[in-house]
């Protein structure tokens, strides 16, 4: 890999790393997210900085350039953590809906026990009207 991409490679790993470790320090990340991106942090910077690694990957996966490794890995790692947070969302949008639904219900029974506690409540003018 020439010099000035190894550079720019290792700078890049380290720059994450060092951001994943303060997002999760100032609590704007959750442990359970930061150990993916730290790993991933951490093997792209082991093959950044070993050549020979990074050469028998690159043979095994049949990449001309080493950087198309690096990048391939990289996608690799988005993709999965796309895949992730589908799943999330998923789990997360029919907990909502369920929530909803017990809202509602809850609301009704509310209403109606209202009604027997203190029966009728008198109608506003406006409500006439409709």
């Amino acid at each position: 890999m020439p010099p000035r991409i190894r550079i720019i490679s290792i700078l890049i790993c380290i720059v994450l790393v060092a951001y994943v470790f303060e997002l999760v320090r100032r609590k704007h990340l959750n442990e359970e997210y930061s150990m993916g991106w730290l790993i991933t942090g951490t093997m792209m910077l082991i093959l950044s900085v070993s050549d020979g690694l990074l050469e028998g990957i690159s043979n095994m996966v049949g990449a001309t350039l080493f950087t198309s490794t690096l990048f391939f890995f990289g996608m690799l790692f988005l993709v999965i953590i796309c895949l992730h947070f589908s799943i999330r969302i998923s789990a997360l949008t029919n907990d909502v809906r369920m929530l909803t639904q017990t809202i509602g219900i809850l609301d009704n029974e509310k209403r109606h026990l209202e009604k027997i506690v203190l029966g009728p409540t008198p109608r506003s003018p406006d409500q006439e009207t409709r």
